[in-house]
């Protein structure tokens, strides 16, 4: 049995992710930052006879103490990690900043998946097969990353700011793989398809319209499972293996550039560094 940690678990596919390892007798560790479903997931844990094996840590991923201080309390209880599943964004028609001054896409999509992969590291290294499972979008071309502009602050549109995350999160899974491959630890990006979840988020009213025909095509959440499984279970080879609706697609051509990866890693630490007061979460050198 496994234990896995699933960011972003009371809500769609994380959600669905988590019942059904839970199930299958893991340990499932959930965090999001509403109570209520929290205590639905024990809940509905405890009522199945599972309540040993489910943990809920509540947490505004968006937010940088928050997630340091998930991390702290999943690493004080789990030391070996066998799954870190990274499912959690929220979407925003109008640009917002977070109390610490971040745009919220890029905080939630983005930084929080950052820092936990890293904080967790150690713990996924301990395990026999350790793998980090992030669910984004992989595949985009590199022309999505505004370097000069990481957190939109001119001509912010919603789609534009999870499109450069999910190209973001292709990026890290390069610098990460890069760092932590030879740990024998895998990195996965998975896009799932069009997903009829809860399609989180505050749209305007032409976004609305929009959300309400995805959904008369989008896929049932437990359809998204199976690749997202598969991950978890049997991880690739490769220490970075990236899947479009179950078909792998390469990541060894341009839009993996490793230098444009380590040219985002240094600007994480950098925003890092600015925003927490202290380095960031790599060594320096």
């Amino acid at each position: 049995m496994k234990t896995i940690v699933i960011a972003g678990g009371t809500d769609g596919i994380g959600k669905a992710l988590a019942a059904t390892r839970l199930s299958g007798g893991d340990t499932v560790v959930v965090i999001g930052r509403n109570e209520v479903k929290g205590k639905e997931f024990l809940d509905s844990a405890q009522a199945r006879g599972a309540g040993a094996r489910a943990f809920f840590v509540r947490a505004d991923l968006s937010l940088l103490a928050e997630n340091e201080r998930a991390v702290t309390a999943v690493k004080a209880q789990f030391p070996t990690l066998d799954a870190l599943v990274l499912c959690a964004r929220h979407y925003r028609s109008a640009r917002t900043e977070t109390t610490d001054g971040l745009e919220e896409n890029f905080a939630l999509f983005y930084l929080s998946r950052y820092l936990f992969g890293h904080a967790l590291a150690d713990s996924l290294a301990a395990a026999e097969q350790g793998v980090v499972v992030n669910v984004a979008g992989p595949g985009a071309g590199l022309g999505l990353v505004r370097f000069g502009d990481l957190e939109l602050r001119r001509g912010y549109h919603g789609g534009a700011a999870l499109g450069q995350g999910g190209k973001l999160n292709d990026l890290l899974g390069v610098s990460f793989a890069e760092r932590y491959g030879e740990r024998g630890i895998r990195y996965v990006l998975i896009h799932p398809g069009v997903t009829a979840t809860s399609f989180s988020g505050v749209y305007d009213q032409e976004t609305r319209r929009q959300i309400a025909a995805m959904r008369a095509y989008a896929k049932p959440v437990e359809s998204a499972l199976p690749p997202i499984v598969a991950a978890v279970d049997s991880p690739p080879a490769q220490p970075l293996s990236a899947f479009v609706e179950g078909r792998r697609i390469r990541v060894d051509d341009e839009s993996f550039d490793r230098d444009a990866a380590r040219r985002l890693e240094a600007a994480t630490e950098r925003i890092l560094l600015e925003h927490r007061g202290q380095t960031g979460v790599l060594p320096r050198n």
